[in-house]
């Protein structure tokens, strides 16, 4: 856009287009070489196109500084740049054993000795220029692929910091929820915890209130389709899926496109620290619901409440959560209820619990001493326990217990040690798991009708560069 005809009274500094500059840079680098260099959804463009138009707002003032200290004379010799853009990346490797599988249906991680892939590789670029930082992130699985990260902010002093883009959502005591383990907890698999949508945020402290809102547009957008409709994508979200069900929640695979997307989202989040007893915190979230193919009635909303605490003592770190959410659709559905709906998450999505309560424990211990080992940088032992209770009758509960520790290794892996234990949640074990029937046959965070207690030992490790 050429500036000289909307400001003609700005004068601009000489290296006013240089965090403009870094930011394509980090684009081209991270995104743009991915699959030949196409977008695929046109969704992202608003993220660019936004990144860019902040940049040109709010860059004047902060290049203010940089050009008064290259007026300023310098007598000390001057220190080396640093580059205000740092790249980097991981790649994890999973080794899993447990209950998968039978006699007449095998699976790797259910036989002898269990199973190891190649989990995740991933790479990521910062960009922290004077006030103006940046944060891109995309990941490769096996099969499929998404973006993960893909934000610009800028620090506003005392009044805070603004991001816009593909950005976490503010809900619950820490990014991640209360957990700590490699699993999560179950907040995670209704899309309450370590969720990124597509939006706004500002974040502040004030004194002992640390206060965070967000608007998000949509749910981060899926840029490739892979083998399902809308799910190749990190954190759970509602999605559109292409199966149907009978009234007994029989699946009609390929069925054609339906289900819902989230759309206008708002979250608030205030923690408030009680010195010496407890850090306390309450989460809101409310959104619309955009239906496809779901009857005459297409719209609906959802809406969730979280009361969150983390206390310390010793060394010894206890996190606790409780949650309510709901999710207000039609009951006349292609799936053949209102009680439950697609999420989606890793390139499958699967009908969750339309309403839950989830009660959350994660305790860990960061008091033990690795100084006698070099090549253990810490060990962190934990223990977590959450479930879903559902507000139908003929649905039972899903819970979700982790014992397990993280490791840091010689300075740059990173280790997950775990033992998952679950009677409703399919990535802990599959055994009796029937895909063909929504309300009785999956052991999950839906009806879950199988409802079978299943086991995984899971060793997670990973390398950052």
């Amino acid at each position: 856009m050429p500036h000289d005809g909307y400001f003609p009274s700005v004068s601009l500094p000489q290296n006013f287009l240089e965090p403009i500059r870094l930011w394509h840079l980090m684009i081209e680098f991270t995104l743009l070489r991915t699959y030949g260099g196409k977008l695929v959804n046109k969704k992202m463009s608003f993220i660019f196109s936004f990144g860019i138009a902040f940049l040109l707002i709010v860059t004047p003032s902060a290049m203010a500084a940089d050009t008064t200290e290259e007026a300023a004379e310098v007598v000390e010799a001057a220190e080396p740049k640093k580059s205000p853009i740092k790249v980097g990346g991981a790649m994890r490797v999973n080794y899993a054993y447990g209950t998968y599988g039978d006699e007449d249906n095998p699976h790797p991680r259910g036989e002898k000795i269990g199973d190891v892939d190649l989990e995740i590789f991933r790479l990521n670029a910062d960009l922290d220029y004077h006030n103006i930082i940046s944060r891109l992130e995309y990941r490769w699985y096996d099969g499929y692929s998404m973006i993960h990260t893909a934000w610009l902010g800028y620090n506003l002093g005392d009044f805070g910091t603004l991001k816009a883009g593909i950005v976490r959502v503010p809900f619950g005591p820490t990014a991640y929820g209360v957990s700590t383990s490699w699993f999560f907890d179950q907040h995670f698999y209704v899309g309450l915890a370590d969720d990124m949508d597509l939006g706004v945020t500002w974040n502040d402290t004030f004194d002992k209130l640390t206060l965070d809102v967000g608007y998000y547009l949509t749910s981060d957008p899926q840029l490739i389709k892979y083998g399902s409709l809308a799910s190749s994508r990190y954190s759970y979200d509602v999605v559109k899926w292409e199966e149907k069900a009978d009234a007994n929640g029989n699946v009609e695979w390929g069925a054609g496109e339906n289900g819902y997307d989230e759309q206008h989202q708002f979250n608030v989040r205030a923690i408030y620290t009680l010195e010496n007893i407890a850090d306390v915190g309450v989460s809101l979230q409310y959104g619309l619901l955009n239906g496809t193919n779901v009857g005459e009635d297409d719209s609906g909303n959802h809406y969730a409440l979280s009361a969150h605490m983390k206390n310390t003592v010793s060394d010894f770190t206890l996190y606790s959560q409780f949650s309510y959410y709901a999710h207000n659709i039609t009951d006349d559905t292609p799936w053949g209820t209102g009680d439950l709906i697609p999420m989606g998450a890793y390139d499958f999505a699967w009908p969750v619990a339309s309403t839950g309560l989830i009660p959350a424990l994660s305790l860990r211990y960061g008091g033990i001493d690795t100084s006698s080992i070099s090549w253990i940088d810490s060990v962190t032992p934990y223990a977590e326990w959450s479930t879903i209770l559902k507000t139908v009758d003929d649905y039972n509960a899903s819970t979700l217990v982790t014992v397990g520790a993280s490791w840091t290794l010689l300075g740059a892996l990173y280790v997950y040690s775990d033992f998952a234990l679950s009677d409703g949640n399919f990535f802990v074990g599959n055994t009796e798991d029937d895909y063909g029937n929504i309300l009785t046959g999956v052991n999950h965070v839906g009806a879950n009708g199988n409802n079978q207690w299943h086991w995984r030992l899971n060793f997670n490790f990973g390398y950052y560069f």
